[in-house]
This record gives structure tokens, sequence and C-alpha cells, in this order.
């Protein structure tokens, strides 16, 4: 808890590892993909939540590169499921202006989900203020070796040089999200206390909330609780409490936060 009095500003962008759809389904004895289905009646409650809090950016786990050795029938059904968040949300994301973005290996989706993605994204492309962020067939360590790759095409093209590495700016405009902010906020459901693979360089200062509430229970009263957690906390950067409460010239040099 901050040592300060004064609370955090509302964190400028949220991640959310949505864990438990198949524990939630289980333990109610249905099939694992009703425990998605459910899950995301959660996704657009916490979207809409999210936006009425001022979070101007939330990025969802969707699915992971390792998600693939998953059963052939869930995966397929994550697909369709897919499909049909997207048809059904691109209007009430045009209603409230959220731009949709993807990260991760897009390109090896399938191809009616990845043109149904690709719809949603480019009529929403021109909104500035909210954004939301789906992480599809995505994994940390491969962003960064794709990062990697991309940053070594543009040495060999003579368009960046190796010295540009020496920095993290230099580097992180590889990455897929480049053009985002670093999340101030990661949580996780399920009780599970790990990053499986999820925004690992992004999150370095980032702060954390692990719930106990499977993801198809998890809405806007539990993401108002992770914000409210978040608001009292302090952030140091790397600084001691002192320093972060009396700022000066060592603790303007703490990172200077992303804008979208």
């Amino acid at each position: 808890m901050s040592s300060s009095s004064a609370l955090l500003p509302v964190p400028a962008h949220v991640a959310i590892i949505m864990d438990g759809n198949g524990r939630w389904a289980k333990r109610r004895g249905l099939p694992r993909l009703e425990g998605h289905r459910r899950g995301v009646e959660s996704v657009r409650a916490v979207v809409d939540a999210a936006r009425a809090l001022g979070i101007r950016c939330i990025t969802l786990y969707a699915f992971s590169v390792e998600n693939w050795r998953r059963p052939e029938d869930e995966v397929g059904g994550l697909m369709v499921l897919l499909e049909t968040f997207l048809a059904k949300e691109k209007a009430n994301l045009l209603k409230n202006r959220v731009r949709l973005r993807a990260i991760g290996r897009i390109a090896a989706l399938p191809s009616r989900a990845r043109a149904a993605l690709e719809d949603v994204m480019s009529a929403t492309a021109h909104f500035t203020e909210h954004t939301l962020v789906l992480a599809l067939n995505y994994g940390a360590r491969t962003e960064v070796l794709d990062a990697a790759r991309a940053f070594a095409v543009e040495v060999a093209a003579g368009r960046a040089r190796p010295e540009d590495a020496d920095t993290w700016e230099g580097f992180s405009r590889h990455l897929y999200t480049a053009d985002l902010p670093d999340p101030d906020l990661v949580i996780r459901t399920s009780g599970e206390t790990r990053l499986s693979n999820f925004l690992l360089v992004q999150s370095a200062y980032a702060e954390f909330v692990f719930t106990p509430v499977l993801w198809p229970d998890f809405g806007a009263r539990e993401l108002e609780a992770a914000v409210d957690d978040y608001r009292r906390r302090e952030r140091r950067y790397g600084l001691t409490g002192e320093q972060v409460s009396r700022p000066g010239p060592v603790a303007a040099r703490e990172p200077a936060p992303s804008v979208i």
C-alpha cells in the first residue's frame, strides 16, 4: 500500500489473462466450450466497464501460441467463437468509438477468423480514445523473436544501425505493441499466479492483481476492485519510496508513460 494518501490515476492500460473458462464449465458439468462462450460475455462486460472507468487501452489474452496443442474440436470452437464475437461486437465498437487491434502471429489464424478480425480492425482504425487489443496466436517469446528478426532485416537493409538496439526505445519499436503503451496493471483470473508467456517485456514495471474469480464470473465489479487495488499502490520504477514521494532530479528520470 502506498505511504501517500494520494491515489494513483486510473491505469491507462490494463492487460488481462482470461483464465478459468474450462474449470468454470467443469464445475457445472458443462462442455469446456460452454465455458468459453460464457467467457465471451465477460469480455463484453469488461470492455464496457473499462471504458466507463476511463481506461484507455485494454489487452485481452485470447489465444496463445501454445493453445494450438489443445484438442482440435476446442481450437475449432474457439475460432468460431472469435468470428461470432467480432460479428456481434463490430456495431458496439463503432458506436463507442473503440479501436480494435490485434497482436500476435495473426497471419497464421484460420482465413475466416483472420478476415473477420481484419474487417473490424479496418472499420475502427481511425478511433483514438479507446483501444481493445486481442492477443491472438500470441506468445511473448515469439514476439521477441519476431522483433529481433525484424530488427536484423532493418539493419541488413541499411534502415537501422546495430547500436540502435543499445536502448530499449530503439529496439521496442519492432515489437507487436510498438504503438501501444506498456500495461500499468496486469490481471490474471482463476487463482493462478503466473504470466504464461504474456507481455513479459512490456510488463517490466506493471502492477499485478491475481484473483481467484474464474473468467466467466469476472465482470465490472471485479475490474473496479482490481483498479481500486492498483490505485492504492506506490509505483517506484527502481527508486525509493522517499524519492517517489519527493520528486527531484533522480525521480525525474523514471520511465515516461507511453501514449496511445
